[in-house]
């Protein structure tokens, strides 16, 4: 029987208090992160800002990208602390401005992190989650909220250590969260010889990354092999499996049809589309990522 044709669909984070997206347009964007107003690219706000020069000025950081990939720096307009606390729901974590534009929190994917606590919450049972690149560990500390057991995986050791910062400020030391820093694909091909089994898995890979020990990531080649590896490390009771894809020449129908394929004898449904923010200006919706999930 010749598979059903996906509905794509939009998912947003409406319910933030300490993010908002103020304004985009001419490239950029216009975000409050906390206290802070900041200012990054945004190649896809081809428009024109709703917001006057005045509130656009008022930003406290502006980043300048340099000629290299997620290349440039930050040019600091107003004082800025070198970390601050920032909320969604009841996780308490650390933002600060890095070298390579982001800020230790993607906000787009708090309704992913709404989806699989859900999900965690509804199962009244055991749950065992696997978050690979993991990188500061919201999703991890929110799946770790809601009752689950995590194992959490990304191959920067600094990330994993504001990991664990963030889980001090949530209140969430004694849940029970394993942090590693590892490659994700030799990870989970060493948990598939094993024989442990994940009743969840979360996937954000990256276009192009180095594990600790120099190996390459490179995502057109490894993405399959490392779909193939977590196949083999599903239980038999699973409950999700969630992918987001940023900065990727890659179509959230690609991601469906894979992720589509490799469920295909769980039964269950597969959603993709895209992840975006809604401006408090104009209401129009940037585009930040491409995502595909099931669920049982």
């Amino acid at each position: 029987m010749p598979e059903a044709q996906p509905a794509l669909t939009i998912l947003t984070s409406p319910v933030w208090a300490d993010y908002e997206l103020l304004d985009s347009g001419h490239g950029r964007k216009l975000e409050r992160y906390g206290p802070h107003r900041l200012i990054r690219p945004e190649p896809q706000a081809m428009w024109s800002p709703a917001l006057g020069e005045e509130t656009w000025g008022s930003a406290d950081a502006i980043f300048q990208p340099s000629q290299e990939e997620s290349g440039g720096h930050w040019r600091v307009q107003h004082s800025i602390a070198p970390k601050w606390q920032m909320r969604y729901g009841g996780l308490r974590f650390i933002a600060r401005l890095t070298a390579g534009r982001h800020l230790g929190v993607f906000p787009e994917q708090a309704c992913h992190w709404d989806w699989t606590a859900d999900l965690i919450e509804m199962a009244k049972r055991p749950v065992q989650v696997l978050n690979l690149f993991g990188y500061t560990g919201l999703a991890t500390l929110a799946a770790a909220a809601a009752g689950a057991r995590v194992t959490h995986i990304d191959a920067s050791k600094k990330s994993v250590s504001w990991a664990r910062e963030n889980q001090t400020l949530s209140a969430l030391e004694e849940r029970p969260v394993r942090w590693m820093v590892d490659d994700a694909l030799k990870f989970v091909q060493r948990e598939g010889r094993r024989g442990v089994q994940y009743d969840g898995i979360i996937l954000d890979p990256p276009k192009f990354g180095r594990g600790p020990k120099g190996e390459v990531w490179e995502f057109f080649d490894h993405f399959p092999r490392l779909m193939a590896a977590c196949r083999e490390i599903i239980s038999p009771q699973p409950l999700f499996l969630v992918v987001t894809a940023y900065a990727i020449r890659l179509s959230a129908l690609s991601l469906y049809h894979h992720l589509s394929e490799m469920t295909r004898d769980l039964g269950g449904s597969v959603t993709a589309g895209e992840l975006a923010l809604k401006e408090s200006s104009a209401g129009r919706l940037v585009s930040t990522a491409i995502f595909a999930r099931w669920q049982a």
